[in-house]
């Protein structure tokens, strides 16, 4: 089986799906390069590379250039998906949610339900969180608890590879808007991926490691950095179960209360601030409906609040690191009441 990296799962999973089905579109900024100046077609493909040689294959009616206004083209892809097309949507950086924000929350999230059941959007937003890029504050925050908390959108968050393919492809065969966050710091990780087609169904978690002691739940960049904690613990007689639930909106409840209820112990780790966050809303489903199994309080690992830094010391601070992670497991570990 071959390997493959994130950045080569994005290019062929969206690659194919284009050849499959001529409804799919490409559009964003740079995605195709040299529209509209003396520069070279397909210069980038995208300002992070992930499709290169697709305009080149598609042409220009599907793989689109846009204006630098991410309000004008995320608003132009709900309307592109309400009248049948299924737009890829790359929005570069997921810091620039705000200026497109009435567009997804206000309009895309709500038109299945104000219409009755009556139109389907199927919309992929494919944008990217996380520091620790040097991009500084206004280009390393992890924003998905926005969107986590609308009604009507779908939020994926993969790990690795193979999590990258399945769940794209799932995606883009969604009748519903997507958004679909990848950390800046994953490109280049690489795993084991079929070549053959699989989806892996919304609100199905992961378990990259089982255990009895204690359960962490983890999103995206943070699932490695627990199951490298969980591995050096093992070593010590420490047992611990990781949770990737790969998708924050629907949440495999399920899963983590089963685990909990086992444990008796939670970790919850995530990069987002903790105030209002997916660490904060699980933290509050496991008080309300495991709370007789609780053996410890329950512990949240997430970035200060406050903006992520610039300096690249300070930023690697700034990010939950495995001695974080360690440091809680601990605690609740020993924990006695």
């Amino acid at each position: 089986m071959p390997k493959k990296t994130i950045r080569e799962v994005i290019h062929d999973t969206v690659r194919d799906e284009m050849r499959r089905d001529p409804n799919v579109i490409l559009m964003g900024e740079d995605v195709a390069g040299g529209a509209g100046c003396s520069g070279e077609d397909d210069a980038f493909g995208g300002a992070f590379g992930f499709y290169k040689g697709l305009v080149g294959e598609f042409g220009r009616g599907r793989v689109i250039d846009t204006p630098i206004s991410e309000a004008a083209y995320i608003g132009a892809a709900a309307g592109a998906a309400m009248t049948g097309l299924r737009p890829i949507a790359d929005l570069q950086f997921f810091d620039f949610l705000g200026v497109c924000f009435d567009q997804i929350y206000n309009q895309m999230a709500k038109f299945r339900y104000m219409f009755g059941g009556k139109s389907d959007t199927p919309l992929v937003i494919l944008s990217l969180v996380g520091a620790g890029l040097r991009c500084g504050a206004q280009h390393s925050q992890s924003l998905h608890p926005q969107v986590t908390a609308v009604p009507g959108l779908k939020v994926v968050m993969p790990e690795n590879a193979y999590d990258t393919k399945g769940l794209l492809l799932t995606a883009i065969r969604d009748d519903d808007p997507v958004i679909f966050l990848l950390h800046k710091l994953q490109f280049e990780n690489a795993c084991e991926v079929p070549d053959e087609e699989y989806l892996i169904p919304f609100g199905e978690a992961s378990f990259p490691r089982e255990g009895t002691d204690v359960t962490v739940v983890a999103f995206s960049a943070m699932v490695q950095k627990a199951v490298a904690v969980a591995d050096r613990l093992r070593e010590e007689g420490i047992s611990v179960e990781v949770i990737d639930p790969r998708t924050t909106s629907p949440l495999d409840e399920e899963a983590i209360l089963e685990s909990v209820e086992m444990t008796g112990r939670v970790v919850i780790v995530d990069e987002a601030w903790e105030r209002c966050s997916v660490a904060a809303d699980i933290a509050s489903i496991v008080a309300r409906k495991a709370f007789a199994a609780l053996q410890a309080p329950i512990m949240t690992v997430t970035a200060p609040h406050t903006p992520a830094p610039f300096s690249p010391v300070l930023e690697d601070l700034y990010i939950p690191s495995e001695d974080d992670i360690e440091r809680a497991v601990r605690e609740v570990v020993a924990y006695r009441r």
